[in-house]
């Protein structure tokens, strides 16, 4: 490319641009909108398929409505303690009290949460929750809570511009000003220039073979942008594997089987017909914290009680039919059109599977702000909120609380500012990068996609050691070296090899922060488990920071843990533990 040589783009203006069109991204901009400022939304998938869709479950909120008993308090100790701890405390605080009036509000806009016979949003249990506290619309509150924000920012007139790949966030003297983006259709380019730019672009789970996450969403993508920008990654290694996901076929393996399974009463069973759960927490059983009923299954599946196929049993089929189908109607509907299985006749085959980024950008808990100017961040793309293990229907209640927080800084801050500068170089050099990708090569993406995926299952799984995390390191570092001779041609499908690269390169990068993180923890705690220390030792009272040095050289380093109030301290202190759980377990 010549030195003046003009590059064809088109230029989109506005004050906020979101990044991501699901719940976080969603409620930011519907935040932002308030504040009278033009905002744009852009989105890699469509707006109706985006990953909230999968969050089945429900969301938390502590109304009492069923167990009058609970209180913002007990659901801000069961998300610390569920956490062990590395959590920061007041972004814990803010999602405990702020929940029940985000929860109202979106149920007001459409979310349609069921609802007992005085009209109260229903509450049912999850597991490690206290109380009945999860609000929900069968097993699709997810679906429920994407349709009402959609309905939502099409009242307020907000343009939402799907398949639209970010290559780049654009930033000049540590300021954002926009993104650059191509048509995953037809590659057309769009330079969109912002006062503000809210980062809600999910996390990094499809880097494992067995995942909760679809193709071509949560590669890391947002953690790479964030990265290059100049943003700083929190607790990369804590990734949650949710206990139960599909394990056949093949080609959808790692597919969730939602909580709610359990939490209405699923028990689970080895190829021997017995519950062993009993034997790993004898009170709470299925309803047990995600990390312990995952290395509950993964240890009988490891140690030969496992099914032929890789799994173990989860069964409800003693429930009715009718009482399946009204509170579980897409699980039912899930293994009838994936494997004709009536599970109320039959139990499901399930396994661990890679759920959830608990780690990511680090963000100023009170409006989400980056160490970028003019950089916010929201929903699994941050880290922060739910520190070594997440607390089931917490996911939900963050995409509302911190995508309106966000939305409403990101707004302000344009409000405020009286000029933004921006830098035709930058531009350009986005440009370049893109041209760098589209060439003739030896190498295909997908097969370098697949081969990372079963790296980061074989090497930085549900259980981990030093000498599997340093050959996974060097895995990686093979497959890397092949960036440079990827074949990339635009072709009758569209720019999707293109996306490809981008996405490979970006899983490549988080894919090493993850592991460089889990090297450094050298203990056991929550979800991270190690073979190599299995204690959870309080020298590791701490998080781990990774920043970017250069193009491509992670840099790791400790950090202390927030401070806790003394208030928040005698919230933990106060809160009654709950030890007989007798009745609560809906069986």
């Amino acid at each position: 490319m010549k030195k003046n040589e003009k590059i064809k783009h088109i230029t989109h203006l506005c004050n906020v641009l979101v990044i991501g069109s699901g719940g976080a991204g969603l409620r930011a901009a519907i935040e932002a909108k308030k504040s009278k400022v033009e905002v744009v939304v852009i989105g890699k998938r469509l707006k109706e398929d985006v990953h909230t869709v999968l969050a089945a479950g429900g969301i938390n909120a502590a109304f009492g409505n069923v167990d009058s008993e609970d209180s913002w308090q007990q659901h801000f100790a069961d998300t610390m303690i569920e956490g062990y701890g590395l959590s920061d405390p007041r972004m814990v605080e803010l999602m405990s009290k702020e929940a029940p009036d985000l929860v109202s509000e979106i149920d007001s806009w459409g979310a349609n949460f069921a609802k007992l016979e005085n009209g109260k949003i229903d509450q049912r249990f999850f597991g490690a929750h206290s109380y009945r506290r999860t609000c929900y619309s069968g097993d699709y509150t997810g679906r429920s809570i994407l349709k009402a924000l959609i309905k939502k920012a099409k009242s307020l007139k907000i343009p939402i511009h799907d398949s639209q790949y970010v290559t780049e966030l654009l930033v000049h003297n540590n300021v954002c000003f926009g993104a650059m983006t191509f048509s995953i259709k037809n590659g057309e380019r769009t330079v969109y220039l912002a006062d503000s730019v809210v980062l809600a672009a999910g996390g990094h789970t499809r880097l494992w073979r067995k995942s909760s996450s679809r193709r071509n969403e949560n590669t890391g993508d947002g953690f790479f942008l964030g990265l290059k920008s100049g943003c700083t990654l929190t607790d990369m290694e804590l990734v949650q594997f949710h206990p139960t996901g599909m394990v056949i076929p093949e080609s959808i393996a790692g597919t969730l089987v939602t909580e709610a399974v359990r939490g209405e009463g699923g028990v689970l069973t080895n190829i021997n017909g017995e519950r062993f759960m009993k034997n790993y927490d004898s009170k709470r059983m299925e309803l047990s914290t995600r990390d312990k009923v995952a290395m509950a299954n993964y240890t009988e599946i490891v140690e030969g009680r496992g099914t032929k196929n890789g799994g173990v049993y989860l069964d409800i089929s003693h429930k009715s039919k009718n009482f399946i189908i009204d509170k579980l109607p897409r699980m039912y509907r899930q293994f009838l059109d994936t494997l004709m299985i009536d599970i109320s006749k039959y139990p499901m085959e399930v396994s661990p599977t890679a759920h959830y980024s608990m780690g990511g950008i680090v963000v100023n808990a009170d409006d989400h702000s980056t160490c970028v100017e003019g950089l916010y961040a929201a929903g699994e793309v941050t880290g922060g909120l739910h520190g070594a293990n997440r607390l089931g229907g917490n996911s939900l209640a963050e995409i509302l609380i911190f995508g309106k927080k966000s939305g409403e800084a990101a707004a302000n801050r344009s409000l405020g500012i009286e000029i933004q500068k921006r830098s035709n170089k930058v531009i350009r050099k986005a440009h370049e990068k893109i041209d760098s990708f589209i060439k003739n090569g030896t190498e295909v993406v997908r097969p370098l996609q697949r081969e990372l995926r079963n790296i980061m299952w074989e090497n930085c799984g549900v259980v981990r050691s030093e000498e599997k995390l340093k050959l996974g390191l060097d895995r990686i570092s093979s497959i890397k070296s092949l960036i440079k001779k990827l074949d990339v041609r635009p072709d009758s499908e569209g720019y999707e090899d293109l996306m490809l690269a981008f996405d490979l390169e970006a899983s490549i990068l988080s894919a090493e922060a993850t592991i460089l993180g889990a090297i450094h923890r050298k203990e056991s705690r929550g979800a991270h488990q190690r073979s190599d220390y299995e204690e959870n030792l309080n020298d590791f009272n701490l998080n781990f920071h990774i920043k970017l040095q250069g193009n491509s050289k992670l840099k790791v380093h400790p950090v202390k843990l927030k401070p806790m109030s003394e208030h928040l301290k005698l919230v933990i202190k106060n809160t009654d533990e709950i030890t007989d759980f007798e009745g609560m377990l809906i069986e």
